[in-house]
């Protein structure tokens, strides 16, 4: 059976769960932090390492503003409220994007990763205002700057996902089949699952049946 280290996940069906079932996006957005609290469990469940959550991508500023500042306060309030129960479970956060948000929202995250650095059982990468185009030149600029050779271990180290192992697994819900801007580099060998189901109506059941299936596939990695 595989050995699963990191999954990483795009959560995308919130918005169009919200206007079916509740006529608004926000409870939608709502909903699918529920969902993220199970998975979480689930992933400690599984004594997987590292969790990677694709939670605001750098297109995502094109949606209403009422939308985007519902998300970064409910984002907002989930941490005030939940950082210290994280903390207790031994839960290491890390942000991977630019952090351009108001200073509460950059102090907050900043705070929250200050005070789970030092945790071992799970760490869980929060992709915000990320985008794999932008890491990818960041990185490319970098080695030019330094005047570094460009190699393969080189520019990885000027990543945003540095020192964190590539996803095993890709999951992404809302039934969309494409990767988003979503860790290209990273996710060069991982193997993918398109999930239907909207992100909010994504179980405990659904994610282990998804790692039962990772488990049991024959990975190459370009050999036969």
């Amino acid at each position: 059976m595989n050995p699963l280290n990191h999954v990483a996940i795009i959560m995308d069906g919130n918005g169009r769960w919200g206007i079916k079932n509740k006529n608004s996006r926000n409870a939608g957005h709502k909903a699918g932090l529920n969902t993220v609290e199970k998975i979480i469990k689930e992933t400690i469940k599984n004594n997987i390492k590292f969790l990677t959550l694709y939670a605001f991508s750098t297109e995502n500023w094109k949606r209403p503003k009422k939308e985007i500042n519902y998300l970064f306060n409910l984002l907002e309030t989930f941490l005030i409220n939940r950082i210290e129960e994280l903390h207790k479970q031994n839960i290491k956060l890390k942000i991977i994007g630019v952090k351009n948000f108001t200073k509460k929202l950059n102090n907050i995250l900043n705070q929250s990763e200050k005070k789970t650095s030092k945790n071992k059982k799970l760490q869980i990468n929060l992709a915000l205002n990320y985008g794999s185009k932008f890491e990818l030149m960041n990185a490319i600029k970098n080695l030019m700057k330094n005047k570094e050779k460009i190699t393969e271990k080189n520019l990885t180290k000027y990543l945003q996902t540095k020192n964190i192992p590539d996803p095993d697994l890709l999951i992404r819900t809302g039934n969309t089949k494409r990767l988003s801007n979503f860790l290209l580099w990273q996710l060069a060998y991982s193997e993918i699952f398109f999930e239907k189901k909207l992100w909010p109506d994504f179980t405990e059941k659904d994610y282990n049946k998804v790692i039962k299936d990772f488990k049991r596939i024959k990975r190459n990695f370009g050999n036969i």
